[in-house]
C-alpha cells in the first residue's frame, strides 16, 4: 500500500516511522519545514516527498496537521486524490474537521473518515516522534452512514499493524464532548497551574505530583488555541464544572471545615477508583 502523510510533526512523523518500522508500505511525506523533510528522508521515515504526481497513487492519505489546515489542504488537493483512496484526518477535534472534509470527499469521490490517535508527548515536532508512540494506544474513528465494512477492516488492519491496541468508534459530537474533559481540560488546567509565582520558587520542593500537573503545560499555543476554540462549547462547560469543584475545596479550607474537606477528598478518591486508570 502507498501511504501519503501530510504533516511530519509528532503525530505524522510517528505514523511515518511506525509504518516503515512495522510494515512494508511505501510512505510519501509532506511538511512545510524543509529541515523536517530532510530529516525524514535521512532516517528512512519516508520513501520520498508527497507530490502532485504521486498523490493520485496513494491508497491511504493521513492528514496530521491542524484542523483548518487539513480542510484547506483537502480543498486544494481533493481532485488529485484517487477515487479508490481513503483519507483519514488525525486532528484533535472532529466536528469542525468532519464538517469541512466530508463534503469534499463526497464531491471528489474518495472515502473519508475522521480519526484521532490517543497518544502524544509534551514536546512536538519530528525530532520528538518515534516508531513506538502508538503501541498500546487507542485509535478513535468517526464512521458515518457512507462508511462501509471493507474500509473499516482495512483501517483496522493498518492501525493494529502500527501497534494500536484497538479501535474506538464514536461520532464527532461525542468525540468532542469527551475529549474536552479527557484532554483539553487537562492542558488548560496545567497551563493555569504553572502560572503561580511559587512555580518559580519550587526547586528542591517538587516531586512527581508537580511533574504530572505541569507536564502538558509545555504545549504548542498556536495548535491548542485552534483546538480549544473549535471545542469551546464543551470546554467551557468542563471548565465551569472544574471551577465549581475547586470552589468547594476553597470554601472548606477558608472555613477550616475539616469534615467537609475530608468528605470532598474521600469523594474524589472514590470517584477515581470508579473511573479507573484511563
Amino acid at each position: 500500500m502507498k501511504v501519503g502523510i501530510v504533516g511530519l510533526g509528532l503525530i505524522g512523523g510517528s505514523m511515518a516511522k511506525g509504518i516503515k518500522a512495522r510494515t512494508g508500505h511505501t510512505v510519501y511525506g509532506a511538511d512545510l519545514d524543509h529541515e523536517t523533510m530532510t530529516l525524514a528522508r535521512m532516517c528512512g521515515a519516508i520513501d520520498g516527498p508527497l507530490s502532485a504526481e504521486n498523490l493520485s497513487q496513494c491508497d491511504l492519505i493521513l492528514l496530521a496537521i491542524r484542523p483548518q489546515a487539513a480542510i484547506d489542504w483537502a480543498t486544494q488537493n481533493g481532485e488529485r486524490i484517487a477515487k479508490s483512496a481513503i483519507l483519514v484526518d488525525l486532528c484533535g477535534v472532529k466536528r469542525t474537521v468532519v464538517k469541512g472534509l466530508a463534503p469534499i470527499a463526497e464531491r471528489c469521490g474518495f472515502a473519508y473518515i475522521g480519526g484521532h490517535p490517543m497518544a502524544g508527548r509534551e514536546r512536538g515536532g519530528f525530532t520528538a516522534s518515534s516508531d513506538d508512540l502508538y503501541v498500546g494506544a487507542s485509535m478513535i474513528l468517526t464512521p458515518d452512514k457512507r462508511t462501509d465494512m471493507k474500509l473499516l477492516e482495512t483501517l483496522r488492519d493498518f492501525f493494529l499493524d502500527l501497534g494500536f491496541a484497538g479501535l474506538t468508534f464514536s461520532d464527532p459530537e461525542e468525540h468532542d464532548r469527551i475529549i474536552a474533559f479527557t484532554s483539553q481540560l487537562a492542558h488548560i488546567t496545567s497551563s493555569a497551574y504553572v502560572k503561580s509565582p511559587e512555580a518559580q520558587r519550587r526547586r528542591g520542593f517538587s516531586a512527581g505530583s508537580f511533574q504530572d500537573m505541569t507536564r502538558v503545560a509545555r504545549l504548542d499555543e498556536d495548535m491548542w488555541t485552534e483546538l480549544f476554540l473549535d471545542d469551546a462549547d464543551y470546554l467551557t462547560a468542563e471548565l465551569g464544572e472544574l471551577i465549581r469543584h475547586l470552589t468547594e475545596y476553597q470554601e472548606a479550607l477558608q472555613a477550616r471545615d475539616g469534615a467537609r474537606l475530608r468528605a470532598l477528598l474521600k469523594e474524589g478518591r472514590e470517584m477515581k477508583a470508579t473511573a479507573g486508570g484511563n
